[in-house]
């Protein structure tokens, strides 16, 4: 990547490398850096951390920044010293931040710190709080560069399997795992990348992915550096804010590739008005990954049909997937063809088969995620540890010069994880914890094991059962669901359903008859005859960084009491679970105002 970098400074010195676009009151203000004001930057980064650490310069290097352009000179400043990054959030709030933070800088055993001047002091005091020592806390501000000189950085011995950057899991704060991705794998992946979506040399690419997450950072913020070209940035929440601005980059930057999991293409049809998108042209965009979460076909639909009238090509939505620990990207659509749907029958499905959809029968329509790249992909049954065969659905593996090369500091999990066997011999896969199926070469992705529903031996997804309680009423939010199994004392499993209501709901809405209502549409449509519901306000709903609903952290808070409820309606062995609940099985808590 440093290479990379350099070359771009060798063809282009005064081409924009990155535009980082600040809120601005409603307007936003850009920010530019060239290719040789990068590369010097990242020398001058590269110079103060080898002058400024202390101890073993093996041990990594956490990065705490919002996320503007600092972050990225820091990021490759530390490719630049021939130092491990570790990309995080700035834990500048309480709370699952800074218990995540605080659970990386255990596990990785930090070396250094790199942040911004404002940041430096809370940050020390933190360590210091934590009982670290020996960890140097440097600032790389525009005075602290000015101070440096770049004149004395000299390249890094690098080798292809030296770790170039720890990539957390944004799943469990308790015991977060760092992917070690080599720079070997990023080499990899970013050619992969680049021939599977066919991205030009000089490509302008457009994001407001988190920089901390590997889509944002290896698809949107180091592809472009990797072909010469330029990444503009916007910040998650400038998105959250106001939808439209992605898609006014896009227009404003004639963006040719961006990237979101599937609510950002949501929240642009839910939130974005005629009057905001009025002279929009979205004829540059080539490329738009969908990927992090399930791809919906009826979002794709939508979105391609709302801004067609932009200039949106169909065929530039390209369904992917992809996982930190396969660096990134594994698949992807054509860009070239509109995105291949599939509609099967539901009861196969829920039996593990990819059949074609009856008409006298319920369906899914499933989407295609592509055809693997650098990535060999086997579908295997998880127990038996067999490979299948087209149409069954099992557990995702994967191989390849992509995968890498484990988890940091814990090599049992490694050794299980990353060199797991096939029953026929076939060794040094990745489980991917992932459900899917191949179809003709395609790519389907159903779920995820640990979260799969298994209801008088039917295996049931909980994004489907998500979507269907979202559909059923205009009081329900999009996107604000999540579906899990709880065990009583007799190890029977029972299904609760977590719905966020809408913004604007009144908080006198009928609460009961909505409840009830999901119990009954659940019951017709799943055979649940015993779910459990409850309703709470906007925002309770846990997501990762890259938009995934947490349902393993819905259900412990669920468990504990910790959830915010507007109102449930409860089997009685799911009460008996609860700390708080008394004797009534059915019990509406108090209302609390939305916090939007």
């Amino acid at each position: 990547m440093t290479d990379a970098v350099r070359a771009g400074v060798d063809r282009h010195p005064e081409r924009a490398a990155f535009v980082y676009l600040h809120e601005d009151g409603p307007l936003m203000r850009p920010e530019e850096i060239s290719y040789a004001e990068l590369d010097r930057r990242a020398r001058a980064v590269a110079v103060r951390l080898r002058h400024g650490s202390l101890g073993d310069p093996a041990r990594p290097v956490l990065l705490l920044y919002p996320p503007t352009l600092d972050f990225v000179t820091a990021f490759l400043g530390c490719f630049y010293a021939g130092r491990t990054a570790i990309p995080a959030p700035l834990p500048d709030e309480p709370g699952e931040r800074l218990a995540r933070v605080s659970g990386i800088l255990r596990d990785a055993g930090v070396g250094a710190v790199l942040t911004l001047p404002e940041f430096r002091q809370p940050i020390g005091a933190w360590l210091t709080a934590a009982g670290v020592r020996d960890v140097a806390c440097l600032s790389t501000g525009a005075a602290d560069l000015a101070e440096t000189d770049p004149g004395l950085w000299h390249p890094p011995a690098v080798r292809d399997d030296d770790v170039a950057f720890l990539q957390y899991s944004s799943g469990s704060t308790s015991e977060p795992k760092g992917v070690m991705v080599t720079h070997a794998n990023l080499a990899a992946n970013e050619e992969a990348i680049r021939t599977a979506l066919r991205t030009p040399e000089g490509v302008v690419a457009g994001s407001w992915l988190p920089l901390y997450h590997d889509m944002g950072l290896i698809g949107m913020t180091l592809q472009p550096l990797w072909v010469g070209g330029t990444s503009v940035q916007m910040s998650p929440v400038a998105f959250i804010k106001q939808p439209h601005r992605w898609l006014r980059m896009i227009h404003d930057y004639r963006v040719e590739g961006t990237a979101s999991p599937n609510f950002g293409y949501d929240l642009c049809l839910r939130r974005v008005t005629e009057e905001q998108s009025a002279g929009l042209d979205l004829s540059s965009l080539r490329v738009a990954l969908n990927g992090a979460e399930p791809v919906r076909a009826g979002t794709l639909r939508a979105f391609a049909e709302r801004f067609a009238g932009h200039g949106l090509r169909p065929e530039a939505l390209v369904p992917s997937y992809g996982l930190a620990e396969n660096t990134l990207l594994v698949s992807g659509s054509d860009p070239d063809e509109p995105p291949l749907e599939l509609t099967v029958d539901a009861h196969a499905l829920e039996r593990d088969e990819l059949r074609p959809a009856r008409s006298d029968r319920a369906a899914r329509t499933l989407v295609g995620c592509g055809r693997p790249k650098d990535t060999e992909v086997l579908v295997v049954d998880p127990v038996s540890l067999r490979v299948l065969p087209d149409g069954r659905v099992g557990e995702i593996w994967l191989r390849g010069p992509s995968v890498a090369a484990g988890y940091w500091n814990r090599p049992e999990l490694t050794a299980e994880t990353f060199r797991a066997a096939t029953a026929d011999g076939r060794a040094g896969f990745f489980r991917t914890g992932d459900l899917g199926a191949l179809l003709d070469g395609e790519l389907f992705v159903t779920g995820r094991i640990k979260e799969m529903l298994i209801q008088h031996g039917r295996n049931l997804y909980p994004q489907d059962i998500e979507q269907l309680v979202q559909e059923s009423s205009e009081a329900f939010r999009r996107g604000g669901g999540a579906v899990f199994t709880v065990a009583d004392a007799a190890d029977r499993a029972h299904v609760v359903v977590v719905q966020e209501l809408r913004d604007g709901v009144a908080l006198d809405a009928d609460l009961p008859r909505l409840a009830a209502t999901v119990q009954a549409l659940l019951s017709r449509q799943f055979q649940l005859a015993a779910a459990s519901v409850v309703l709470v306000r906007p925002g309770v709903i846990r997501k990762t960084t890259s938009g995934k609903t947490q349902r393993t952290l819905m259900r412990r808070l669920f468990l504990d009491g910790a959830l915010p409820v507007l109102h449930r309606r409860l089997q009685r062995p799911v009460a008996d679970l609860l700390p708080d609940l008394g004797t009534a099985p059915e019990q509406a808590a108090t209302a609390v105002p939305s916090a939007h």
